[in-house]
């Protein structure tokens, strides 16, 4: 053939020794034992001082010891904790930094970070945070209120850990067990609120009994979880009553208007009305004190007058006279006529003008 013009197969050699040949261009096999023997040779002239092939492997096997105890050094970042397994079982939790633990297999170190917030959404998937362009999962949306209505919840979990070796050995699915605590905790939750409540006034509430709720339940698994916060995101009738349910909200609200203007009537209407009333008491129990206490004037006065006519009758008609002759004419127009001039003559004194220029000058 092309390849071996002598013949002899194509691997050469001729004279029918095989596909390996067995003629005299053929190379020799490896000789194992004398490659080992070279090797133990290179090794003794490395070791200090002759030492033996004994002492050699001794060395070597400490070197391969202290290598391996080396690994056994970990470090924990800012925000993890160790927790160290000797033959699988439990023992202790480190701090950040660097520790030391026995090495694999006799040792074992996780590392979990106990700082990162975990969150999971119940009631729709997907969307960003506040549940908008998720996919809805009636299954767990859908809840009976206290009133026997049913109500549409969406709602999210931020959960991290709080005890590294109980979430690592206590719970088998961790995301899913605060899952299903937590859709069990707002279902008994949803079950004593009203439908109103739940929809208005009530929502902080329900989020802080469910938040209550959904702890006692993981603390009683010995989960290691810290329920961070529950937020509802939607909190919505049905879609197929949702538009019935919006007219029922705006009666309410109109009438709760209406309601609002009523009062706000009352409130301006009877404050005034309680004022008036009270001015015209307050008016009336002066004027009661002022009849009294002039009433009470003129009786002092009159039994003043009357101790004094006792003692001087005369001196005391002849006063009465002439103060009462001065209140009558005090206030009427007076024309004095002198007849002691005579000869006819009526003097006259125009008393009335000068009256009324009097007045005309003082206003």
């Amino acid at each position: 053939m092309a390849w071996n013009p002598k013949g002899g197969g194509p691997w050469g050699g001729g004279g029918g020794g095989g596909p390996w040949g067995g003629g005299p261009s053929a190379p020799p096999p490896p000789n194992v034992e004398e490659m080992l023997r070279r090797s133990q040779d290179k090794l003794k002239r490395m070791m200090p001082g002759g030492m033996g092939t004994g002492r050699g492997v001794a060395l070597g096997v400490l070197i391969v010891v202290a290598i391996w105890l080396a690994t056994g050094f970990y470090r924990v970042q800012p925000g993890e904790q160790g927790v160290e397994l000797l033959f699988g079982r439990f023992v202790k939790v480190t701090t950040p930094g660097l520790n030391y633990w026995f090495p694999a297999p006799i040792g074992e170190v996780f590392k979990p970070d106990v700082e990162r917030i975990n969150q999971i959404t119940i009631g729709f998937q997907g969307g960003d945070e506040i549940g908008r362009g998720g996919r809805d999962v009636p299954r767990e949306s859908l809840m009976l209120t206290g009133d026997q209505n049913i109500i549409d919840v969406d709602f999210a979990v931020q959960w991290r850990i709080k005890d590294s070796a109980d979430f690592l050995f206590k719970i088998r699915d961790p995301e899913n067990t605060v899952k299903l605590a937590a859709e069990s905790a707002i279902r008994e939750i949803m079950g004593q609120t009203p439908l109103e409540e739940a929809l208005t006034k009530s929502r902080q509430l329900v989020e802080e009994q469910t938040k209550d709720l959904l702890q006692s339940i993981l603390d009683s698994y010995e989960s290691g979880v810290l329920i961070a916060e529950v937020k509802q995101q939607t909190v919505d009738p049905p879609a197929e009553v949702i538009d019935a349910f919006n007219d029922v909200q705006r009666a309410r609200q109109d009438q709760e208007r209406s309601i609002n203007e009523a009062v706000a009537y009352r409130n301006d209407i009877v404050p005034r009305a309680k004022g008036e009333a009270a001015g015209i008491v307050q008016e009336a129990t002066a004027y009661k004190e002022k009849l009294a206490r002039e009433a009470d004037g003129e009786a002092k006065r009159f039994l003043s007058v009357y101790e004094a006519y006792l003692t001087g009758k005369d001196v005391t008609k002849r006063r009465l006279y002439l103060e009462r002759m001065q209140q009558v004419l005090g206030e009427t127009e007076k024309i004095i006529i002198d007849n002691s001039a005579g000869g006819g003559v009526v003097p006259y004194l125009p008393l009335n003008e000068l009256m009324n220029r009097n007045r005309g000058t003082a206003q």
